[in-house]
């Protein structure tokens, strides 16, 4: 006996569709409308998604279940539209990042300020002097584009420039130490997003790594006494995407350069996300900046251009001209160069740094983890009546205080007090399959939300929400597709 479930999805008596019924593939490219849409996309793309469509009509007409309506001229040619425009749409999308992490490693990290968005379309309209020395007219070095804003922001002798963090803490590694040793503290073998272990990173780089102390407690003379004929490098490694609290000790950089120096060694320093301005005068927890770092010692300091910088994904190398001048040379770096586009959006976002009078208003990403959390409550409390409408009657909404977070591995363990909108089903029966339903309808929004689920509710932090009126336009939406 058939199950109701499948008796619902076969057509009607009388009106199923055969294989037989299903026109060629010349012959739907003849029909007037799909004709237009070649006038419009091409022969070549259309023919092949007219293709894919009648394939999937005859694998459904072979199992019964594909009406004949289906197949009329009309419908075929709107099912082919449909087809093409979904082939077409862009995979990357702009979302609304209305979890509570400003800085969202999944979500595209970092937003670019206006000045670079506008460098970046500059750059990319027509050629550039990306490597051309326009004074003399001869060959020039790309990483001249940025090199003297890196060093003016944290004075360093030279800098260069490659794809991202990894990237530049891979090519330190391999520029100073290969087929050497590199000296770390047990308490900072990190691991990152992806899976990148600094174990991993040292053997890619082709050192071996020594490691001293402990995961709590690592002092002088564990580097000290560890310092051979082989050994090429000392390292630090800030912890930015976790903490280790309590019974702990560790060495600075410039005990450690003392340390390093005192052999003839250079000391790298990877701090992850890299703040070029303290934080702590923004009201922020503060976090090591470059400049901190080279003036404790460190012959290298390397950092993310699109975390707590705001810009492009970089990995940006600053350090003393001998150290910077051997990375540079390895060959290596060819293959980690950055393009034209980040580097202009980088080259831009830098240049905000100089007005630092202007960058809590200029920078997106300072902008936001300074927002007042006043200002985030009150708009929330101005967006409640209308969410409450939309998701009505199966959700109640109402305004909360909550806790974010500054994210991609920054200050783990400090909260950003914020505010936003809680969505609970009234229904405690099911609730989970509710909840799971509304983050999917707002995911499926032609501006998908993002939020998140904690103790039974749908949690929305406002506090990247600059802009409502695209975010109140697609309410509509939703309600339609909760009805």
């Amino acid at each position: 006996m058939r199950s109701s479930a499948t008796a619902h999805a076969l057509p009607p008596p009388g009106v199923k569709a055969e294989v037989k019924d299903l026109p060629a593939v010349d012959r739907l490219l003849r029909d007037a409308a799909v004709a237009a849409l070649v006038v419009e996309h091409g022969h070549t793309l259309v023919a092949w998604q007219a293709r894919t469509l009648l394939e999937g009509l005859r694998t459904r007409a072979l199992t019964g279940l594909l009406a004949r309506a289906e197949i009329e001229p009309g419908a075929l040619a709107a099912a082919l539209a449909r087809a093409v425009a979904v082939r077409l749409a862009p995979r990357l999308r702009t979302v609304l990042n209305l979890s509570g992490t400003v800085i969202h490693t999944n979500l595209g990290r970092a937003l670019l300020a206006e000045g670079a968005l506008a460098h970046v379309l500059s750059a990319m309209a027509g050629p550039n002097n990306l490597e051309y020395d326009l004074q003399s007219g001869g060959r020039g070095d790309r990483d001249s584009i940025v090199e003297e804003l890196l060093c003016t922001l944290t004075g360093a002798e030279a800098a260069t420039v490659v794809n991202n963090n990894a990237a530049a803490v891979v090519l330190t590694i391999a520029a100073l130490a290969r087929r050497r040793e590199v000296i770390v503290s047990r308490g900072e073998l990190v691991e990152i997003g992806g899976a990148f272990r600094m174990p991993d990173v040292m053997a890619a780089a082709g050192a071996r790594m020594v490691e001293v102390g402990t995961t709590n407690r690592t002092h002088a003379r564990d580097y000290a006494d560890a310092i051979g004929p082989r050994t090429a490098l000392l390292m630090k490694v800030h912890t930015s995407n976790y903490a280790v609290q309590g019974f702990t000790a560790v060495v600075d950089e410039a005990e450690l350069a003392a340390i390093a120096h005192a052999r003839g060694l250079p000391l790298a320093s990877d701090l992850g996300a890299g703040s070029l301005v303290d934080l702590a005068a923004y009201g922020l927890p503060h976090e090591p900046t470059p400049r901190e770092k080279l003036a404790a010692g460190c012959d290298v300091v390397s950092f993310s251009g699109d975390k707590l910088l705001g810009g492009p994904q970089a990995g940006l190398i600053v350090g003393s001209r001998a150290a910077i001048g051997r990375i540079r040379k390895f060959p290596l770096k060819r293959a980690l160069r950055m393009s034209k586009l980040p580097l202009a959006a980088l080259e831009a976002t830098l240049m905000l740094y100089l007005r630092p009078e202007r960058l809590a208003r200029d920078l997106p990403t300072l902008r936001l983890l300074t927002r007042p959390a006043a200002e985030i409550r009150a708009l929330a409390t101005q967006l409640q009546p209308a969410v409450a409408a939309a998701v009505a009657p199966r959700l109640v909404v109402s305004v909360v205080e909550l806790l974010g977070q500054i994210g991609s591995g920054s200050l783990p363990v400090d909260r950003l007090p914020s505010a936003g909108l809680a969505l609970a089903p009234l229904q405690k029966k099911g609730a989970g399959r509710a909840l799971d339903a509304l983050a999917t309808a707002l995911r499926a929004l032609p501006l998908p939300v993002i939020g998140r689920i904690a103790e039974d509710r749908l949690l929305l932090d406002l506090r990247c929400l600059e802009d409502a009126a695209p975010f109140l336009a697609q309410l509509p939406m939703l309600q339609e597709a909760l009805a």
